[in-house]
């Protein structure tokens, strides 16, 4: 089952066409991500002030889900990242659409969960482009 979800993410990520996301414009939009999340460099240059309720976004875009060592991720966010499923622009832009639907959806499980409940109804490939600008 989970090289079926992995190969099934595999493919949909494959499928999608590229994003054009604008990153400024996506900075501008992660106003609305900070109440819960910051970017902060490895080094701890804070790029985006934030909330600490989510996990740090810098370098997400790239980084396998749910592998953020200092952030306890829900049930069903670790069992995408168990697959070795990793957050490029477009799964990072539809999981912030709709959080749960997403999961249920990549891990064919309509029992899915998601601890995040806000949904970023438009601006999300922007976001995505702005947090893969940041982290280069």
């Amino acid at each position: 089952m989970k090289t079926f979800i992995l190969l099934a993410v595999a493919a949909t990520a494959m499928a999608a066409p590229a994003l054009a996301g604008d990153p400024a414009a996506g900075e501008a939009a992660f106003k609305k991500c900070k109440a819960c999340h910051s970017v902060i460099a490895p080094d701890g240059t804070e790029i985006q002030r934030g909330g600490r309720t989510g996990p740090n976004l810098y370098g997400v875009i790239g980084r396998r889900i749910a592998s953020d060592p200092d952030f306890k991720y829900g049930e069903s966010l670790a069992a995408l990242g168990a697959t070795g499923a990793v957050w490029d622009e477009a799964s990072f832009a539809a999981y912030t659409a709709d959080p749960a639907a997403y999961l249920k959806s990549a891990l064919g499980d309509n029992a899915a969960k998601s601890k995040m409940s806000f949904k970023l109804a438009s601006g999300g490939e922007d976001v995505a482009a702005y947090l893969a600008s940041v982290a280069q």
